[in-house]
């Protein structure tokens, strides 16, 4: 799907795209940043002591990046069975059991997102000593937007969550979540305020 196409769907009254993939997006727009950090740095003599690594971050964010775009057709999909469930006369006996099944996987792709970008915030953290001092305003805005998809990806999960009909499941559930998402914003939090520090200095 184009951006285009993404974003005037996202802002219509059609069920997907939504939360899940907005998150996603975001998590592939962190990924694109730091990819271009890594490109634009690579090949400069200053930086030579880090030429490996920079290499083996351009092909790791190619892969990162993918998997986030991934997700966006991926959180669609699983809302179509959650979808289905809704519509299930609550008279219906098997009603609760398939909506539990559709909530948990809905759960799923949100989860992935979490992963993923748990996967990419060393990789900024590293940037910020090896990436070109003349790039790290751009290290900054991929770690921001890097903590918006943790966050983002997090309420998608707990939207569900809420619903579960067996408490401790979603309890257990939560607490996945929140070891995911908890220390990474933190982490996040650091290397942005490390680089507006950086620049305000600067000034």
């Amino acid at each position: 799907m184009e951006m285009k196409d993404f974003m005037t769907k996202l802002g219509s009254a059609a069920a997907t795209p939504s939360g899940g993939g907005a998150a996603a997006l975001n998590g592939a727009t962190a990924t694109a940043m730091a990819s271009m950090v890594a490109q634009l740095t690579v090949g400069k003599q200053k930086y030579a002591a880090y030429e490996a690594n920079l290499k083996a971050i351009i092909h790791e964010m190619a892969r990162l990046n993918r998997a986030f775009l991934t997700q966006i057709n991926a959180d669609a999909k699983g809302f179509a069975p959650l979808a289905k469930a809704y519509s299930i006369p609550k008279t219906d006996p098997n009603r609760e059991a398939i909506l539990n099944a559709a909530l948990l996987k809905a759960t799923e792709v949100p989860f992935e997102i979490l992963k993923l970008a748990n996967d990419l915030l060393p990789v900024l953290e590293q940037l910020l000593v090896q990436g070109s001092r003349l790039l790290q305003s751009d290290v900054g805005v991929a770690a921001t937007t890097l903590r918006s998809t943790l966050e983002a990806a997090v309420l998608n999960i707990y939207v569900n969550t809420q619903l579960l009909t067996d408490q401790d499941q979603a309890a257990a559930l939560n607490q996945q979540a929140e070891a995911l998402v908890a220390p990474a914003v933190v982490r996040c939090q650091a290397v942005y305020q490390q680089v507006l520090t950086q620049l305000q200095a600067q000034q």
